[in-house]
């Protein structure tokens, strides 16, 4: 049962000693697969080859925008999105493999609320050949586990086009939780989209960290990169 105050009306749990929490500028956050650089035009070059060949335009079928025609676009892409207020961004560089050592995507964080320990993962975008590698799976669990851990915020949020199954399968498969979905929440390329919300708490967080660092363990990959076993989340 709830906390009750004096006027007999149920109240949340105390949160004991809370803070504000420090806003998470980007710093650069390396795993075992994949290395998260604080994003800058010189990677333009790299995101330009890895998302916007002739093959690549479907990536961008859930972003606002459609892919950058060449370098210089990207250079403006990449410059348009350090400059939007309130969201920051890192550019995703695998440690190996084909893209090894070039930025193969980009992840955001957006409505960060220092006061609420509350930060949300956005943006994700990465290069086919990075797809459903370990890359991905890490790339979203340094920021998780930074945001957690070193930053000390209470809720990690995912969002995503309730049309995107992708990503609806990769949030449930990370650990995330459904929490419901806001219909006619945006119009996007002149498209209705409802959003779907998930989250981590940092009460399912110990939880959720260690399957992801058994999951990523090298000692759980096969010579030839196939997992030994999935990442199975309980919370």
């Amino acid at each position: 049962m709830p906390e009750e105050n004096v006027h007999g009306q149920p109240v949340g749990d105390l949160v004991p000693a809370w803070t504000p929490r420090a806003w998470p500028t980007p710093v650069r956050l390396a795993g075992h697969h994949v290395a998260l650089e604080p994003l800058d035009v010189v990677h333009a070059p790299a995101l330009h080859r890895s998302l916007c060949g002739p093959d690549d335009h479907a990536l961008w079928t859930y972003r606002p925008t459609e892919p950058p025609a060449d370098v210089p676009a990207m250079e403006t892409f990449v410059a348009d999105q350090l400059a939007v207020p309130g969201v920051e961004t890192w550019a995703v560089v695998p440690v190996g493999g084909p893209l090894g050592g070039e930025a193969a995507g980009i992840i955001s964080f957006m409505r960060v609320e220092p006061a609420h320990g509350q930060v949300e993962v956005a943006g994700v975008l990465y290069a086919r050949r990075l797809q459903r590698t370990p890359a991905t799976t890490e790339a979203t669990h340094l920021l998780m586990r930074w945001a957690f851990d070193v930053l000390g915020h209470r809720r990690f949020e995912w969002k995503c086009d309730s049309l995107n199954e992708p990503s609806r399968r990769a949030a449930a498969r990370l650990g995330f939780t459904h929490e419901g979905r806001f219909r006619h929440h945006l119009v996007t390329k002149g498209r209705n989209r409802d959003t779907d919300w998930f989250s981590v708490t940092d009460a399912e967080w110990p939880a959720v960290r260690a399957e992801h660092e058994r999951w990523l363990s090298p000692a759980n990959f096969a010579d030839d990169g196939a997992q030994r076993t999935p990442l199975r989340v309980v919370t």
